[in-house]
Order: C-alpha cells, then structure tokens, then sequence
C-alpha cells in the first residue's frame, strides 16, 4: 500500500500518570513504526473530541509533541491531521513545519483544513469565522505556505493575511517543502482548493462515500488542468483489531459502553473485527479510488493491537487505479 498512517487521537491511558505521558505517546509511535506504518500523525485541538472522550480529557498541542516523536523516530512521516487554519498564522505555521521538517531530516507534512470545533474557539479566545470565510483563510494560509516553502523571501497580499518578504531560513530539507495535505472532503471549495494546491488530501466515510468523493476530485482536476494522480488520496478512520472477530466484538462493546457515545456514528467510523474482516473492509475502502488508509484506535493503542494492525494493513493491494 502506498500511504498507510497512525494517528494518536487520545492522550488517557489507564495507569500513566503525566511524567510518563510523553513516553508512553513515543512507545506508540515507535510501535507503529516496527509494525510497517509509514506516518504517524496527532490531532490539532486543545480539548477531547466527542465520541473519544469527555472534552476535559488530556491534549497535548500538536507542535510541541510531534518535535519528540520526530527526535525518537528514523522512518515514519510525522504532521497533525489537520492542522486548524484558525489556530496559528499561517506564516508562523510555515515556520513551525519546516522547523519540524529540519528536526525529522525531512520527514515533516503540513496537514491544513478550515478548523470546526467552536467549543476550542470559544474557550481560547479565537474568533470561529462563518465557514465560508474559514475556507477562504484556509486557500490563503496554502498560498503563504507554498510560497515560504518553496521562494526565498515572498510577499503576498491577501485579505486576510499578508507577508512582506517574509524570510524562512533554515530551508525545509524536502524540496520544495513538506508535502501539503489537505484535510475535509466538501465539494464546491475544499476538494477544488486539492486540486489546485494540495500534494495529498484525506476524507471520512464508506466506501460508497469515498468513490463520491474521488469522482468530484477528479472534477476539479480535469478543470484546473491537474493530473489527479499525482495526489495523495486517503481516507481516515478508525480501528479496534483483535486476533478473531468475537474478542474484537467483545472489546468494542467497551467502547460503546463509554459515556457521551453515539453509538451510531461510532459504528460509522470504525473497523472492528479480527484480520481477515478487517484486510477485507479495508481492501474496498482501497478500491474506492485511495492510495491509502490512516486509522487511529482509540483507547486501544496497545502495541500487540498495533503490531497486529501492521501486519494486517501493510501487505494490502494498491488498486490499479490509484497507482
């Protein structure tokens, strides 16, 4: 498989006190590494998602921790995914990512979408512009970004951001830059804003909801004059892998059981089962029109699960399509 990633979603583990945070995150990313994932990716918010955990749960910020990860891994590609466009200006985002692409010796990718969460907004004291404006401050922060990559001093001037022969040295050791992502799947502005700028993007939903997804892409590429193959494409969910499909059941049944779950949308994002269904789930997901798949496993980042996972995902068939 082209792309297979590991996000560390959650930052509670039963037994690890906060001195020992930081190692216990490190262990999951190195496992992850042994297994055969290629990225490591953590979340960009302040407070716990609904549908992980309650929002007073422990959150680490996204470009403090991955410097470490960066420092006690040799392979995988690291970013937060995504970073919320709101959250830090989009110059000193430039900066923060190559620092972290010369920390990793380029190994560093820029994850970026509109942001969502008004309850982080609210609570630290960041204006939540309607979402049409978010977007629009989302293709600007790409431009800066790009340019501070890639030129050596840029200038640009936008409605809602401006640089003036903004400097960014040290270089990014990749050339021209980290790689871009592009996270959220919304059809008129965000999948048009891929096809213009972005290197990678990364959606939600079933395979039938991917496939819709790739089709609008492609749309957009063919209009914009890019080839869609030269972009990145993966789907993010989640994933709870035992060695059979009952002991998998039977765990999942404990996440259901916590408090503030939708079971029904938890059901949506999640890949349950032992490795045969979940090779099997995965494998149509791939065929949808991905180059490859990111899950996190919630509460369940246990490194035997982790190993386990690895092996399951990393030999799956990149569908001819998406090569």
């Amino acid at each position: 498989m082209k792309l297979l990633g590991f996000q560390i979603p959650n930052y509670t583990f039963p037994g690890v006190t906060n001195d020992k945070l930081f190692e216990h995150v490190v262990s999951l990313a190195t496992t992850a590494e042994k297994a055969g994932f290629d990225s490591v990716y953590v979340m960009d918010h302040f407070y716990q998602l609904p549908n992980i955990g309650p929002r007073t749960e422990p959150m680490l910020e996204a470009y403090t921790i991955l410097p470490g990860i960066a420092a006690r891994t040799t392979k995988v590609r690291i970013g937060a995914l995504v970073t919320g466009v709101t959250y830090r200006n989009p110059a000193l985002l430039a900066k923060i990512v190559t620092t972290l692409d010369v920390v990793s010796s380029g190994r560093a990718i820029l994850g970026l979408g509109a942001a969502w969460n008004q309850d982080e907004h609210r609570g630290y004291g960041y204006q939540f512009p309607p979402v049409g404006e978010r977007i629009s401050r989302l293709e600007e922060a790409l431009q800066i970004c790009r340019a501070m990559f890639r030129e050596e001093a840029p200038t640009f001037e936008g409605r809602y951001y401006q640089i003036h022969g903004a400097i960014n040295s040290p270089r990014p050791i990749q050339p021209n830059g980290p790689p871009i992502m592009i996270g959220g799947g919304g059809e008129q502005r965000t999948l048009k804003l891929v096809a213009q700028y972005a290197d990678m993007c990364n959606i939600f939903g079933d395979a039938a909801m991917v496939r819709h997804k790739m089709d609008v892409l492609e749309r957009h590429c063919e209009t914009v004059g890019r080839d869609p193959g030269t972009i990145i494409k993966t789907r993010l969910g989640s994933l709870l892998i035992r060695k059979t499909d009952a002991e998998a059941e039977r765990a999942f049944q404990q996440v259901l059981q916590r408090p503030g779950i939708n079971e029904e949308y938890v059901r949506s994002v999640f890949i349950v089962g032992g490795p045969d269904r979940v090779a099997e789930q995965a494998q149509k997901l791939l065929e949808a029109g991905l180059d490859g798949l990111i899950f996190n496993m919630p509460h369940m980042e246990d490194p035997d699960a982790i190993q386990l996972a690895g092996q399951t995902l990393a030999g799956l068939r990149q569908p001819a399509a998406a090569r």
